[in-house]
């Protein structure tokens, strides 16, 4: 089977934990080890950023960067459904009501104009999600947020290596979350990381980090323990030195399927709006007037055909009857057809140039 994702790990990685391991430092209380510090210092320059705070999950980002841009409970936060469960758990988890709207149907991303329609009194924030590894269209959305004095949290844990405007993802948020579990771009297997440039949010969320804790025994604030351990870091810094590799190539990848795959007028393909780099964490492409069956036909076919094709993502968040029934049923006509046509197709830097040509052709024949 080629898979959807295979974490790209090799000797360095290894030698880079077993240091670790030996020198008997596994996570300092406060999560500020030499190893999280200087992956902190490192990602936050690969980010543009001022400040990154390296936590245990991407979901942990997320949490503690809504917690931290001033939400109260009851407060409302606008976000997309087409994404993954964690985006809203974030803002549940926060005491937070999440107002899903409508996507953008060419780049699956959230749709400012939906958002402008969405603004309430008790809005607090928007999240918009990086999609796939397609940034968001953040400047319309920095327009909203500054007329309504709203915080924009970006979700930018599938967009390492993305770039807006020729700047990192998350550069045009207040805060922007990273996850670095096994599949994304690089990993430290379970992982996240959130940068910012604004000094009060990156002192919040180092304490939400840590139990409250800026001194040990001492919380200031209700906290969590979403510490990175040590050998995480270690791994993360041997990754993040690969990342320019691992996103060149999966450039190199998609841009291969793109030109075989247009000998069909069957399929969407994905593609980059001026100004936006694709980080392809997720090459997606999507079956044009086809119902759910359809496409999970072809899905079904290309799994027994050994190619770990994947739908992201079958049901979206607010149709989960959690969502629903606790916070209401909304019509987002462009979501609910999109989960109904996409899919994804193998493109990370372990996939041969031979599989390249045996996944295209078997989906072309298929079709």
């Amino acid at each position: 089977m080629i898979p959807i994702n295979r974490p790209q790990i090799g000797e360095e990685e290894v030698e880079a934990v077993v240091k670790v391991l030996r020198s008997g430092l596994l996570t300092q209380g406060l999560g500020a080890g030499p190893m999280v510090t200087q992956f902190e210092k490192n990602f936050a320059k690969f980010a543009a950023a001022k400040h990154a705070i390296a936590v245990n999950t991407g979901t942990a980002a997320l949490h503690s960067a809504v917690v931290a841009s001033g939400v109260k409970n009851g407060d409302e936060v606008i976000l997309p459904s087409f994404t993954f469960v964690a985006t809203a758990e974030a803002v549940v988890m926060a005491g937070c009501k999440p107002v899903f709207v409508d996507i953008d149907p060419e780049t699956y991303n959230v749709s400012p104009v939906e958002i402008e329609k969405a603004v309430t009194r008790r809005t607090k924030t928007i999240v918009p999600v990086d999609l796939y590894g397609l940034p968001a269209d953040i400047k319309p959305i920095r327009e909203i947020a500054v007329k309504h004095s709203l915080a924009v949290v970006e979700d930018a844990a599938q967009a390492h290596g993305a770039t807006y405007a020729g700047k990192p993802a998350g550069v045009f948020a207040d805060v922007a979350c990273w996850s670095l579990y096994a599949s994304k771009n690089m990993t430290t297997g379970e992982g996240g990381v959130i940068t910012t440039g604004d000094d009060e949010m990156a002192e919040t969320m180092r304490l939400i980090r840590t139990h409250g804790e800026k001194a040990k025994y001492a919380s200031l604030m209700l906290g969590y323990n979403y510490r990175m351990s040590e050998m995480q870091a270690a791994i993360g810094l041997v990754q993040l030195e690969k990342l320019p590799a691992f996103v060149a190539k999966r450039r190199e990848n998609a841009g291969k399927l793109n030109r075989i795959l247009a000998e069909t007028d069957k399929l969407q393909l994905p593609h980059e709006p001026k100004g936006r780099k694709h980080s392809w964490y997720l090459y997606t492409v999507r079956l044009k007037n086809a119902t759910e069956k359809e496409r999970n036909r072809i899905v079904e076919e290309l799994r027994k055909k050994d190619i770990g094709a994947e739908v992201y993502y079958p049901y979206p968040v607010h149709l989960m009857p959690y969502y629903r029934d606790s916070f209401g049923r909304r019509k987002l006509p462009e979501t609910e057809k999109a989960a109904k046509q996409v899919f994804s197709l193998p493109i990370h830097p372990g996939v041969t140039e031979e599989q390249l040509e045996y996944i295209s052709k078997t989906l072309l024949n298929l079709l």
